[in-house]
């Protein structure tokens, strides 16, 4: 399974917006600059955010995007299935039935052992991402990013919120 870029790069703009105090916008322009994106396509990550009510957005010189809800509320699936849909990874086209051993008419109740394991392995994957929290990653990332870094990075995305 390979995710749009478009999954990645929502997933990282979220990351930045979840350190936005009250009432602060980011443009889109400096999410981009930020993240070294073409501010054309990021635009796209940002209103798949936008649609699924996981960003507030506003016009203006002070514009842009924040989040919707707390870091704490909004977790990584809610993102990817902002940006990817909703729909299975794994799509079942029932080629059993092209057997050619099979005897005409011959129908099989319920769905293959293939559909059924990788249906299985699909709903594993969303648990997974359903579990962390953006909140989450903020404290990884914390710990985890030289704190010089993290304080400068923290500046320069103020310096540039609306």
């Amino acid at each position: 399974m390979i995710l749009k870029s478009q999954v990645e790069w929502a997933l990282h703009c979220c990351a930045i917006l979840a350190g936005l105090p009250e009432g602060r916008y980011l443009s889109t322009k400096a999410l981009a600059e930020f993240h070294g994106l073409p501010k054309e396509y990021l635009s796209k990550a940002l209103q798949s955010l936008s649609q699924a009510g996981l960003v507030h957005t506003t016009l203006g010189p002070s514009g842009g995007y924040r989040l919707a809800r707390t870091p704490a509320e909004l977790t990584f699936l809610d993102i990817v299935e902002a940006v990817e849909g909703r729909a299975r990874t794994f799509v079942c086209n029932n080629i059993r039935a092209n057997n050619p051993c099979r005897p005409q008419g011959y129908c099989e109740s319920s769905p293959c052992a293939v559909a059924r394991i990788m249906w299985e392995a699909d709903e594993a994957w969303r648990e997974k991402l359903r579990s962390v929290r953006l909140s989450d990653l903020a404290e990884t990332l914390s710990k985890e990013i030289p704190a010089e870094l993290w304080k400068s990075s923290f500046e320069w995305v103020l310096e540039r919120a609306g």
